[in-house]
């Protein structure tokens, strides 16, 4: 199964219209975060993880669910029946435990305000998104993760092309937001660019292929 066997009971608002939520994640031995942005009412879940009921209807009526990858499929097809929505996941994926309802591709634009970017590196059909409204937030997937006051990247050992995963990061610095949340870890709130540039300036790109 997709889902870790944790549920994690609250979400915490990241800043207005974006919430997050966590668990310890049994299948990594290591923490996994899941977010939801809300617009217009309407809430778009992205990769989301399990989370009890009472917490979630806090973000009112679910809308969408959103993947940014095959290794993030955790709770999306059970709220997919649940409350009877679409899933979005990237064109070319993988196999999937199901088929996702809306297949995208790089610059579509998604629910909640989402717009997808190519992040290849961890496997080629791998993808983050941006919520330009202001402030801007990136929703970063397995590229990077977020622990003991610092951003590091996820080890080489599961990237398919880390020298990729190298060049995605290096990427980020073109977009336009003020937070950065994490698939694993908690989110930077203040300058997360420099951030990514003290990230990159310390790490010796690895080998092309």
């Amino acid at each position: 199964m997709s889902e870790p066997s944790a549920r994690a009971r609250r979400i915490q608002e990241v800043i207005p219209g974006v919430w997050r939520w966590f668990v310890l994640d049994d299948r990594i031995d290591s923490e996994s975060d899941a977010h939801a942005v809300v617009e217009d009412g309407r809430t778009t879940l992205i990769d989301p993880l399990p989370v009890a009921a009472a917490a979630l209807q806090r973000l009112g009526p679910i809308a969408a669910i959103c993947l940014t990858a095959k290794c993030h499929q955790r709770s999306a097809w059970r709220y997919r029946t649940q409350f009877g929505v679409k899933v979005y996941a990237p064109a070319g994926v993988r196999p999937m435990e199901e088929d996702a309802d809306v297949w995208y591709r790089a610059g579509d634009r998604l629910p909640g305000g989402l717009q997808a970017i190519h992040t290849p590196g961890p496997e080629e059909v791998h993808y983050g998104f941006l919520l330009a409204r202001e402030p801007g937030v990136f929703f970063c997937p397995d590229l990077l993760m977020h622990g003991k006051g610092k951003v590091e990247f996820v080890p080489a050992d599961f990237h398919a092309d880390p020298a990729a995963t190298y060049d995605s990061v290096r990427r980020l610095l073109e977009l336009r937001f003020s937070v950065l949340c994490f698939n694993h870890g908690a989110p930077i709130t203040q300058d997360p660019h420099a951030a990514l540039r003290d990230l990159l300036q310390r790490t010796v790109k690895p080998p092309v292929g």
